[in-house]
């Protein structure tokens, strides 16, 4: 009994251990919301910093 549960809980760690949440986009009490993992690029396809995009130069 302690093997077979010890097996299943070995299983289910090292099945979910590869799950990743990249990106999140939706709308939350209203407002448009939209998460993205640092380092995706942009609509045009290239890398944009995160200052550069908040001074608009990308």
């Amino acid at each position: 009994m302690r093997i077979s549960l010890f097996l299943l809980t070995a299983c289910l760690l090292f099945g979910l251990s590869g799950c990743k949440v990249t990106g999140i986009k939706g709308e939350i009490g209203g407002v448009k919301v939209e998460a993205k993992e640092n380092g995706e690029k942009n609509e045009s396809g290239t890398f944009c910093p995160p200052g550069q995009a908040k001074k608009g130069n990308c």
